[in-house]
């Protein structure tokens, strides 16, 4: 998994409460088990009509947000099902960060698992993402975690809370499996003693 350390990165907003997995991903695309491949398929619905037109109305087909790869929406982003194909898509699609005042815990867990840092601000400060976003056609943002800090060029300085386990698993990017990885010789030095001895 490549680490997450800081980037600076295009802010696209899906400005929606309640996004749920089935928008993020449609259950009509969940056939396939490898990762890749799924970001064509994200907020599919919202993005394409049903006679497969593009809606330009929906940011991520509007030209200024093409090659985002920060998230920010609103309260209660990833509820529903508990996919794990919703993180895979997100991250396919290009992005590494969502910004959102609240996440369904199912999702939230699965963005560390897969490379994605999901950040819990307040609702006030979501909303002055939203408008900077707005009034500033490329508007990025840095995101550092190893300082856990936020900021645009334009003044803005944010800090975010992160559980210290999680922010380490990014920042050496790491997974469940990668972490038992580093402790690959202990593991072999235990089971060829068992083996030594009959077990």
């Amino acid at each position: 998994m490549q680490p997450f350390v800081k980037m600076t990165g295009l802010v696209a907003p899906v400005d929606r409460v309640n996004v749920d997995t089935d928008a993020i991903i449609p259950k009509q695309f969940l056939k396939r088990i490898e990762r890749s491949g799924f970001g064509q398929f994200l907020f599919f619905e919202w993005r394409w009509d049903e006679k497969g037109n593009e809606i330009p109305e929906f940011s991520l087909n509007q030209p200024r947000y093409q090659g985002a790869s920060v998230l920010i929406s609103r309260a209660n982003f990833g509820c529903g099902s508990s996919r794990e194909h919703a993180p895979w898509a997100i991250l396919d699609y290009g992005f590494r960060c969502v910004i959102a005042p609240s996440f369904a815990d199912i999702f939230y867990n699965n963005c560390f698992k897969n490379g994605i840092l999901p950040i819990k601000l307040s609702e006030e400060q979501v909303e002055d993402l939203f408008q900077r976003t707005a009034a500033n056609p490329g508007y990025e943002l840095t995101v550092d975690l190893e300082n856990k800090v936020i900021t645009d060029g334009l003044g803005l300085n944010l800090s975010f809370d992160l559980d210290e386990h999680r922010r380490q698993f990014l920042l050496q990017g790491l997974d469940d499996i990668g972490l038992t990885l580093k402790h690959e010789d202990a593991i072999a030095a235990y089971e060829a003693k068992r083996a030594a001895a009959g077990i």
